[in-house]
């Protein structure tokens, strides 16, 4: 049986995380554009994963080929220092 978290009293249930690219209408994922792929990177610099970036699925992909592009092109690094 899995183990349920009990909500605090005061909280609000959490509304899921809107995809930056939809709500700002953007469909174009631009590889160097590396201030917005950082967002969705953690500080060890590895990709994201979509809960907890918030975006689609449609979007997660191609911000994660956007990312490698990226870093081979030389503008992000694999690691971080």
């Amino acid at each position: 049986m899995p183990y349920i978290k009990k909500q605090e009293k005061n909280s609000k249930p959490q509304e899921p995380k809107k995809c930056h690219y939809c709500v700002n209408n953007r469909i174009d994922v631009d590889y160097k554009d590396v201030q917005t792929l950082r967002k969705f990177v953690s500080s060890y610099l590895k990709i994201a994963p979509r809960r907890r970036s918030g975006l689609c699925g449609l979007h997660q992909r191609k911000v994660a080929n956007a990312i490698k592009q990226a870093r081979i092109a030389g503008l992000m690094g694999f690691v971080s220092k």
